[in-house]
């Protein structure tokens, strides 16, 4: 048990060793956030990203390895960091599981593991760290997808669990308001799949957004922290940050 609560906000992060959750640890770090970083099967990748901030600003990071589909897992996850900070003050549940289940094909173990990380392991992480945003005036960001609302054809369970995911949001906002503030963003082409999306796809979505480009890591980092630090009258929205791909036809 610490024995004074850290100086700085607290903020659990899901999913942080990679990709955007990377990007998005790198960024609370540099704005002065102490975090608690979770994984699942990525512990050199993280502990080379611990190494890269604790260099930058010492001490501040706590290291967490869990599977989200176990749900007992869970309420540890925010007990270690409250443990560790004596506090918590944001958690951003970015981990996810995305890959085709075409109609025909779909199993109840594919179905199951869409929603585990998208939509069960969200919700019980926060109800785990209800009490202690609370406290904190703090607040969720769910990092969600714009196939919440415009379904990619071929991975239906992945956009029913994220459509999921996204109403969890606006319930979360009613049930934690006034002293929690819940909201969700949901990117467009930021970084793509580590696999599909075949070169001419790729072209023909960024010929289809506004901007004419993808977004990137950095973007979508740069719009939690708004959500975690500055948008104090915001909550139940969900951003877009698509370069303007949602209002395209």
């Amino acid at each position: 048990m610490t024995d004074l609560p850290s100086a700085r906000p607290v903020v659990l992060i899901t999913g942080a060793a990679r990709r955007v959750g990377a990007t998005i640890a790198r960024t609370l770090h540099g704005a002065g956030y102490d975090l608690a970083l979770h994984h699942r099967n990525s512990g050199d990748e993280l502990a080379a990203l611990v190494d890269d901030l604790e260099q930058a600003r010492g001490a501040g990071t706590l290291t967490l390895q869990a599977e989200l589909a176990d749900v007992d897992a869970l309420p540890d996850l925010v007990n270690e960091t409250v443990r560790r900070f004596g506090r918590l003050d944001g958690l951003v549940n970015n981990a996810s599981a995305f890959f085709p289940t075409p109609l025909g094909t779909v199993t109840t173990e594919q179905w199951d593991e869409l929603f585990a990380s998208n939509t069960r392991a969200p919700f019980f992480l926060a109800q785990a760290a209800a009490r202690h945003l609370r406290d904190r005036a703090g607040a969720i960001v769910n990092l969600l997808d714009i196939y919440a609302e415009r379904p990619l054809p071929g991975y239906s369970v992945y956009c029913m669990a994220k459509a999921a995911q996204a109403a969890m949001t606006l319930a979360l906002a009613h049930e934690l308001g006034p002293e929690v503030r819940v909201n969700g963003i949901a990117p467009g082409a930021v970084l793509w799949p580590e696999t599909g999306h075949a070169q001419a796809s790729r072209s023909d979505i960024i010929a289809r957004t506004p901007l004419k480009r993808t977004g990137t890591a950095e973007d979508v980092a740069s719009a939690v922290l708004w959500l975690l630090r500055d948008a104090r009258f915001v909550t139940g929205q969900v951003i877009r940050v698509d370069g303007g791909r949602s209002i395209s036809v």
